[in-house]
């Protein structure tokens, strides 16, 4: 396959030589899966590219990569690894096994939030993911619809219509790609699902059963997601620690990933928390975190630039201070002090700076 330093997926120079159109009904309303007979034969350019668009321009975003899996360890068990595994090694089956995935999907929507919808199931050529070109396939399924105005010019005056139940290509609510690479392991899965409520996670444990594939990326992941749950939970009840504190001790946790390109449980124990005793209770806390959240996390790894990127996001290095102030702690905690002033009841903090901009 060759290969190219891009993001980590792209779809530039991919093409969508299949594509087949069902109807998922809800079966608590009692509605039918509608299958269509033959795949769709799109022979307009615009309306290709505007699909390739709906389908995979939201993927451009996605950092996480997923397994197909069963809970048996039978991948075999799998009905869209099964179904896949025939597409991949058949292509010419891919509307029938289309279906087949269709009828999947309708027997496991069972949960009465669940709508209706149309579900696309594409083949892919020349997709990429991590630098590499692979064959994919493609299961989207569109829930949301909207109204649409038009206006058409009639001779010297213009007209109004409008579109109901009209799909945005801006808003795909769900969608997979699986790449056919890795077989094994269970496919290169991504996925999108922008309905992010708890009926939703049908799609992903129920009509795909997936589990996050454990790399480097999902590694970084998992340690900085710990270490920040110990510092804004845990901390609390061991140690007398204040919030500035705290911020410092997130702050120096983004440095060491930052500057390193390998981490060391030891060596970021030392560097970063430097305490013994927290040094223990972080340790014991990332084998309770492993268990709690199925998250694995290793000792020794190579770390992912774009987790850690990810991760910085929602690493708060900001002081609130009732609704007067907000103080931003970047660097050195030494040059901020928190006290307390009897004679106005109030705590304080004193800040120290060189320079005023």
């Amino acid at each position: 396959m060759h290969k190219y330093p891009t993001a980590m997926i792209s779809y530039f120079g991919a093409t969508l030589p299949q594509l087949s159109i069902h109807k998922i009904g809800s079966k608590v309303l009692d509605e039918q899966v509608t299958l269509s007979e033959h795949p769709l034969q799109i022979e307009d350019d615009i309306l290709n590219d505007l699909l390739m668009q709906y389908f995979l321009q939201p993927f451009e975003k996605v950092n996480e990569v997923y397994r197909l899996y069963h809970p048996n360890d039978d991948l075999n068990l799998n009905e869209v690894f099964h179904f896949a595994e025939m597409i991949f090694a058949d292509p010419e089956s891919f509307h029938k096994n289309s279906q087949q995935i269709a009828k999947h999907l309708y027997d496991i929507s069972t949960h009465p939030k669940i709508k209706s919808g149309e579900l696309y199931i594409g083949y892919f050529e020349n997709l990429q993911i991590e630098g590499e070109l692979w064959p994919a396939i493609g299961i989207f399924k569109s829930e949301t619809k909207e109204t649409y105005l038009t206006v058409e010019q009639e001779q010297k005056q213009f007209q109004l219509h409008y579109q109901q139940e009209a799909i945005n290509i801006k808003k795909l609510d769900k969608g997979c790609l699986i790449f056919n690479t890795e077989h094994e392991q269970g496919y290169k899965v991504a996925i999108i699902d922008q309905t992010n409520r708890s009926e939703a996670v049908y799609w992903v444990d129920e009509f795909l059963k997936l589990k996050i594939r454990n790399d480097n990326y999902t590694q970084t992941q998992n340690v900085l997601s710990a270490y920040k749950s110990f510092v804004t939970t845990e901390m609390d009840d061991s140690f007398d620690i204040s919030k500035a504190d705290k911020i410092d001790l997130l702050n120096r946790s983004i440095k060491y990933f930052k500057e390193k390109d390998h981490f060391d449980m030891d060596e970021f124990s030392n560097e970063v928390i430097s305490n013994p005793e927290g040094i223990e209770k972080f340790k014991t806390f990332t084998k309770n975190y492993e268990t709690e959240f199925d998250a694995p996390i290793n000792n020794s790894f190579d770390i992912s630039d774009a987790a850690v990127k990810k991760q910085a996001r929602v690493f708060k290095s900001v002081l609130k201070l009732d609704r007067n102030f907000h103080i931003y702690i970047h660097g050195n905690k030494e040059l901020i002090e928190k006290g307390f002033d009897a004679e106005k009841n109030m705590s304080f903090y004193k800040v120290y700076f060189s320079n005023e901009q």
